[in-house]
């Protein structure tokens, strides 16, 4: 018959919860000086394009084209084809009143 003793559970419990603990630890502090701060003007253009995700503009769908609008890749809104003047122009007036974190405001042509 066998047997377990006690020191034989106690052990590799702690071993496990210590090991469990340092991980833990590791990726809290990893989460916080590894993270990507992203431009909260991106999702609200993303928001206001048409969002047919059709790629007739040369992106991957409309969130790439929401992030080469912000980013100042983007020259001309009318890439997007299914978009129509009243979606262009909600863009146009949202990037005109909300300058970026380093204060410039993105300019882009219909």
């Amino acid at each position: 018959m066998l047997t377990i003793t006690l020191e034989a559970l106690i052990v590799p419990l702690f071993v496990l919860g210590g090991m469990g603990l340092l991980l833990g630890l590791g990726l809290a502090y990893a989460a916080d000086v590894l993270k990507v701060e992203i431009d909260a003007r991106i999702e609200k253009v993303i928001e206001l394009l048409p969002g047919f995700n059709c790629g007739a503009c040369g992106y991957p769908g409309c969130a790439g084209f929401g992030e080469g609008i912000v980013e100042g890749e983007v020259e001309q809104l009318s890439l997007c084809k299914p978009g129509k003047d009243s979606d262009y122009n909600a863009i146009m007036e949202y990037l005109k009143s909300t300058p970026g974190p380093d204060g410039k405001i993105v300019e882009v042509k219909k």
